[in-house]
């Protein structure tokens, strides 16, 4: 896929609308809103048709588009955050950069598997956004080493990350364990 030309644009968006909906649900999460998801998402598609020639191939596409998602997201909330100077910042956006993340594999957690998905969505958005960037791509399937490339961050600080996030999530929703 290192072509630059319409063969190389092609593959890439054909790929890209294989994951349209695990992206929309990640953009989702983390602009917290419908219309917001939905304009992440064309970003991101427009970034990676116009970047198709940056794609290696061998490596995960479906990492690279999450990458390229994760980053149109920081560069939104960088961008309102500058135009905001000191005004209430937009719904959904902190007023700091995102700390964070997942809930596979944790036995403490099975048991809140039950609980009706509204309550968990909104355990998930009271976290912050790296913390529900993390969470998220575990339960998409990403290793820590894939994650840690999503989030341009040492796999050591994924691990501490998904540590925090568990824990928070378990605080939230503690009322629900038996």
């Amino acid at each position: 896929m290192h072509a630059s030309d319409g063969t190389g644009r092609k593959r890439v968006a054909e790929q890209a609308l294989a994951h349209a909906d695990a992206l929309y649900q990640f953009a989702r999460y983390l602009t917290g809103n419908d219309a917001d998801a939905s304009d992440l998402v064309q970003e991101g598609f427009a970034r990676a048709l116009a970047g198709s020639g940056r794609f290696t191939p061998g490596t995960q596409f479906k990492a690279w588009m999450f990458t390229i998602l994760r980053h149109a997201f920081i560069d939104l909330w960088r961008r309102q955050r500058h135009e905001a100077r000191g005004a209430e910042l937009p719904e959904g956006l902190p007023a700091e950069p995102p700390q964070p993340a997942p809930l596979r594999g944790d036995p403490g957690l099975e048991p809140l598997r039950h609980i009706v998905g509204s309550e968990i969505e909104a355990a998930l958005m009271a976290l912050g956004e790296e913390a529900r960037s993390v969470i998220l791509l575990d339960l998409e399937g990403f290793t820590e080493t894939e994650i840690a490339e999503i989030m341009t961050c040492a796999v050591g600080t994924v691990k501490s990350r998904l540590s925090r996030a568990r824990a928070a999530l378990r605080e939230q929703l503690r009322d629900y364990e038996r």
